[in-house]
């Protein structure tokens, strides 16, 4: 079935949008709920915490498969498989088991979810260029990021409710509502001759090209170091302002409330500054302010603060992550037109394949202590600012093309 054109071009972007909430907010939806999901199933902290890992990993394996299939079979076809599956993996984690059960039934749902994120910052580059591509990029981050901070405050007011299995139960019906929009509203966005061919060994040529090209690297590098502190905190902050400050899970969801209209401005704002002012410069601005919270975190570990300080902390890290992500977005996709879909499953798997890595080092000294939250967070902030210094400041002589069609016509 294919959608009207015109409601499918006047409804495509609120669409992308909302493509790219559905697999971010599967791994934090649940978050509040972590706890009483570890005590429920006999596990321990750390290995509770897997799910969490599971998921992060399955959503950047999951866009590293779907980039490439979508630019060698189109946008619409592999959008519409992923978020099917997503719906029926949801269901298998609410009726999980054993805790192993619900790390293998994440990790496919991590996969699923992964389809739409990459789609959305592809067909985003298949439709604009310019100025208009910066804003799209800045409202994506906003809206991606904020699902990461919204998910444990919807989570928080839906455990009130249900439990744990109930909030997996709810994905599943959000992801079927979700693919019946997609069914009416997105349109095929990559026509047949701008589609890549050639199969694996084409798309393994298109890695190569991308990771041999410094700045792209290190805009993906930056990404993937800035995520990991960010997916670490929504790990680890739960369990922080829960067992060590003795919140509810309402009360942690509320106090998210705060980080969640400061991701709204901080990514709007970077949007209009990277379009304004410099790409570069803004990516710099929000590495240096996620460095600023993640020392905070760091401070709180070595020496206990009161709960507003490490709330302050939080609210500083993850507004820095979302002041960076337009302006390395626009850097890595920029000038790939041809290959967005493999491009954008790169600076996937580098932020959600990162952040799964770092995800389960917050735990390492049980559910009581700080400091391994700020550790691990200092320790991206400071790798995302040498990936910056390295390799992102190299000039290019282009800096954004006309748009995908036009380049698309010179090759």
């Amino acid at each position: 079935m294919t959608p009207p054109v015109a409601l499918s071009r006047r409804l495509l972007p609120a669409l992308l949008l909302v493509l790219t909430v559905f697999g971010p907010i599967s791994m934090d939806l649940y978050l509040p709920a972590l706890p009483a999901l570890t005590r429920d199933l006999g596990s321990a902290t750390s290995v509770a915490q897997l799910t969490v890992t599971a998921c992060l990993i399955g959503l950047a394996v999951g866009q590293l498969t779907a980039g490439p299939l979508s630019d060698r079979l189109g946008r619409r076809r592999v959008l519409l498989v992923g978020i099917a599956a997503y719906a029926v993996t949801s269901l298998l984690c609410a009726f999980s088991p054993t805790v192993e059960f619900l790390i293998v039934a994440r990790l496919v749902q991590g996969l699923a979810g992964g389809v739409g994120i990459v789609i959305a910052n592809a067909a985003g580059r298949d439709v604009y260029a310019g100025g208009q591509l910066i804003r799209f990029y800045g409202r994506l981050t906003v809206v991606g990021g904020l699902a990461a901070i919204i998910g444990p405050l919807l989570g928080g007011v839906l455990t009130a409710f249900t439990d744990w299995r109930g909030l997996f139960v709810f994905l599943a019906i959000a992801g079927v509502a979700i693919l019946a929009a997609t069914v009416f509203l997105f349109g095929e966005t990559l026509p047949v001759e701008q589609r890549s061919s050639g199969g694996l060994r084409n798309a393994l040529h298109d890695f190569r090209t991308l990771l041999s090209d410094r700045v792209f690297l290190g805009a993906v590098l930056n990404q993937g170091f800035l995520y990991a502190a960010l997916f670490a905190y929504l790990a680890g902050a739960t369990f922080v302002l829960q067992d060590v400050y003795g919140l509810t899970p309402q009360g942690y969801a509320a106090a998210f409330g705060a980080n969640s209209a400061g991701f709204m401005v901080c990514g709007y704002l970077a949007g209009r500054a990277a379009e304004r002012w410099s790409v570069r410069g803004t990516l710099a601005v929000g590495v240096v302010v996620t460095a600023a919270g993640a020392l905070g975190l760091l401070l709180a570990g070595l020496t206990l603060l009161p709960m507003w300080a490490v709330l302050a902390a939080l609210f500083t890290l993850a507004g820095g992550v979302a002041i960076a992500s337009p302006p390395a977005t626009t850097i890595a996709l920029s000038e790939y037109p041809q290959s967005a879909g493999t491009a954008s499953s790169l600076l996937g798997v580098a932020r959600f394949g990162f952040g799964g890595i770092a995800a389960p080092f917050v735990g390492i000294a049980g559910a009581s202590s700080i400091l391994p939250l700020g550790i691990v967070t200092t320790v991206s902030a400071a790798l995302a600012g040498l990936s910056y210094v390295l390799l992102v400041r190299t000039r290019r002589a282009a800096v954004l093309p006309a748009s995908g069609s036009e380049l698309a016509a010179r090759h």
